[in-house]
């Protein structure tokens, strides 16, 4: 299941992180720091997001 979470991982954790950065950039926040943020918390909200796609896929 550790194969699976990390496969999901690469396209959740890249959606997620640009999900965040659009939704930073849309609020106004366009600067260097802000935008690094919301990726940074889009790639660590990715883990236990694929964690449990690839729980509720495997079982």
């Amino acid at each position: 299941m550790i194969r699976l979470a990390l496969v999901l991982y690469s396209l959740i954790g890249t959606t997620l992180a640009g999900s965040f950065m659009v939704a930073s950039l849309t609020m106004g926040y366009d600067t260097l720091v802000p935008i690094l943020m919301a990726a940074a918390i889009g790639a660590v909200v990715a883990v236990p997001v694929s964690w449990l796609v690839a729980r509720q896929l495997a079982g």
